[in-house]
């Protein structure tokens, strides 16, 4: 299936989750078990090049795409979770919101020293909490080789941002409105 074809199963709605956004949803993609698969193996194929030995990814949705991509890669994955959610001893980090501010955690040996690790979300906005992801794997001495999703969201702006110089991969390139380019942007 290609990126167009999945592009077509995102569902937008205006006004969430306030007046003046559009949320890009996955869930009808997910919602569909040969598109869903077509997604996880488009994802595999647009960092097909890099070598990692972790997938990190944030709740909720990154999960939905962070894990069956490191089954299929044979690597581990590690959950990224707002702050409390981990039992034992974690690193956090802050990210800033458009209100306020929020705090992601993660185990604090979830990645040791030298891991080379492929932080995967669902979609790129903002980059917020990706950014705090790649923070969290940094500070526990891991190599960040790349962050890659199943949308981005151009217009954002997020490449340039907030992802602190980290290489971006991308299967479906598009706007709020559902412009943009699709098929393993880099």
């Amino acid at each position: 299936m290609r990126a167009e074809a999945l592009a077509a199963r995102l569902r937008r709605i205006p006004g969430h989750p306030r007046p003046g956004v559009t949320f890009v949803d996955i869930m009808p993609l997910v919602g569909d078990g040969e598109a869903f698969a077509a997604a996880i193996a488009a994802l595999d194929a647009v960092v097909a090049d890099l070598s990692f030995d972790l997938v990190v990814a944030p709740e909720a949705r990154g999960f939905l795409v962070g894990a069956p991509l490191a089954v299929r890669r044979g690597v581990g994955f590690v959950p990224v979770r707002k702050a409390g959610k981990l039992p034992g001893q974690t690193v956090g980090a802050a990210y800033a919101l458009e209100y306020g501010e929020d705090r992601v955690e993660m185990h604090r040996d979830a990645v040791a020293p030298g891991r080379r690790v492929l932080v995967v979300d669902d979609l790129l906005a903002t980059g917020g909490t990706v950014g705090a992801a790649i923070d969290l794997v940094r500070a526990l001495g891991g190599e960040v080789v790349a962050a890659a999703f199943l949308v981005e969201l151009i217009e954002l702006g997020a490449r340039a941002g907030r992802l602190n110089g980290c290489e971006v991969r991308a299967v479906i390139r598009t706007t709020e409105a559902g412009d943009g380019e699709s098929g393993g942007a880099r």
